[in-house]
């Protein structure tokens, strides 16, 4: 737990700055756009109705399309600026509904004794319009704020840091107190920020300078915070940082921590490491050398990087097309294979094996019409899927996707028959559970390999002999011994990767 609280300064003055930031560029958006709408009803219907599409657009798909649009625009596609865009957008429409609400409201009668003193347009709007449409547009501030600073909490699979990372490896590696702490303070964020949002508006309907300057201060002091804490750990001891990235599994967290210890053991390199990113997001990083290295498993490479077909049985054969094939279409070097295998496995409850005759997935092929199967967010879009559908003929009675962290709960309370495991979770032990035999071969080898971008190559090539030595030193006793201390709260990730290197 005090490792919690000493992360929390750093990740609460990201998630301050991020959301702050996002809700003043909404305010400067939305109320010049309200402003110009309220004045020309014809334009407001297609105003309302692309800023009401944006909002319908879930939020970790906005803030996923963010990366590789960013990328192909040559800018960075992972951390601060994605999340800053697309929380942004999403502040939009409730600032700017209320704007033209506001301005709308204003009594028409009021409008022509403004005209008939002489005043101009822009006299009127800021003399008479916007203060009495102040209170409506301060209620659309307030619901954008406490949107923005939810909403923030998933900018951690964009590589964002902020208050998710607690809750994303917190659900993950079954650390509720994580959970709750991150939970906690970005509800106390939000609250705050409404109450000093109230607090301006309440100073300046009863026209008290003081109670306005407060609130002022107040914004200005967290904001100042936030930027000192963030510049004190962007700027660290002036070293060139190596980019570390994590997939959103235990696995994950607890290699890219060993590639950390391993990087500073051997160079005395500072690392940083950027949790729970969506496969495709880390792998589009590392392209663009915005991480420097990660750990990915052969068959996915072949699948879902390669688009290739038929995956090689042989392990050693695959590793060199792979290595091979990323260095010439994407400048990504293998620099390493750890020295384990984690595919990916289908698992059943004890009870579900004892009543079907369930061994192997041949047996869970014939049973499948009757059982409910759950999958992570991407397994049932996977080409390995589709080859364990065709090739065993399974068809199940439903397909139910969750994050991951909650797959093994769903089947030991019967929520779910069977879920896709990896064959490295020290969970499928804990939990009691059958894993198939895929006796047909038709899930690809996937051995866990160190991938490394090509500018880590080019300029610190004494990294990448750092993280070349990890060749064959982990083993899969090992790496599911530690997946298992983990997910039982024994340890820490960064503990159990320091442990992987003895």
């Amino acid at each position: 737990m005090n490792a919690l609280w000493t992360a929390l300064p750093a990740r609460l003055a990201a998630h301050a700055g991020l959301s702050l930031t996002a809700l003043v560029a909404g305010v400067a958006v939305s109320v010049p756009l309200g402003v110009f709408v309220a004045r020309r009803p014809r334009a407001s219907a297609a105003v309302f109705a692309v800023t009401g599409v944006l909002q319908t657009v879930p939020s970790l798909a906005l803030l996923a399309i963010m990366v590789p649009l960013l990328a192909a625009l040559g800018l960075r596609g992972i951390g601060y600026l994605p999340a800053l865009l697309a929380l942004s957008l999403y502040s939009v429409l409730p600032i700017l509904r209320n704007t033209v609400t506001g301005l709308r409201g204003v009594d028409a009668s009021v409008l022509e004794a403004a005209d008939g003193v002489g005043m101009t347009a822009r006299q009127r709007l800021w003399r008479v319009e916007l203060p009495l449409a102040l209170p409506v547009i301060v209620a659309g501030l307030r619901t954008a704020a406490v949107w923005t600073v939810g909403t923030a909490t998933l900018s951690t699979p964009v590589g964002a840091s902020s208050l998710g990372d607690y809750i994303f490896a917190g659900l993950q590696t079954r650390q509720y107190d994580a959970v709750l702490l991150g939970c906690a303070a970005s509800a106390a964020l939000a609250l705050g920020l409404d109450g000093i949002i109230h607090l301006a508006h309440h100073g300046l309907a009863k026209r008290r300078r003081s109670l306005v300057r407060l609130a002022l201060a107040l914004l200005v002091a967290g904001a100042a915070a936030a930027g000192a804490t963030l510049a004190v750990h962007a700027l660290g001891d002036g070293r060139r940082v190596v980019a570390l990235g994590a997939k959103t599994f235990t696995e994950q967290y607890i290699l890219a921590r060993t590639l950390a210890r391993q990087v500073e053991r051997r160079t005395g390199a500072r690392s940083v490491v950027y949790d729970s990113l969506g496969s495709a997001v880390v792998f589009d990083a590392l392209r663009a050398g915005q991480i420097d290295a990660y750990v990915d498993y052969s068959g996915t490479l072949w699948t879902s990087v390669l688009h290739r077909g038929a995956t090689p049985t042989d392990r050693a054969a695959l590793r060199a097309e792979l290595t091979r094939e990323l260095l010439r279409l994407h400048h990504v070097h293998v620099v390493a294979a750890l020295g384990f295998e984690n595919t990916y496995a289908l698992a059943v409850r004890p009870a579900v094996a004892s009543q079907y005759g369930v061994r192997t997935i041949t047996d869970l092929g014939r049973a499948s019409p009757s059982l409910r199967v759950g999958g992570d967010y991407e397994i049932f879009q996977r080409p390995e899927w589709r080859a364990i559908t065709e090739g065993y003929g399974a068809r199940f009675r439903a397909q139910v996707s969750m994050d991951p962290s909650l797959l093994y709960e769903a089947a030991r309370t019967g929520q779910v028959d069977a879920i896709t495991a990896f064959s490295t979770d020290g969970r499928i032990d804990a939990f009691g559970l059958v894993v198939c035999v895929d006796d047909r071969r038709v899930i690809p080898p996937y051995d866990a390999l160190v991938l490394a971008s090509d500018r880590l190559v080019r300029e610190r090539p004494d990294v990448v002999r750092a993280l070349a030595a990890l060749e064959g030193t982990v083993d899969a006793a090992a790496m599911r011994a530690m997946n298992a201390a983990v997910d039982r709260g024994a340890l820490d990730p960064a503990r159990a990767g320091a442990r992987l290197l003895r």
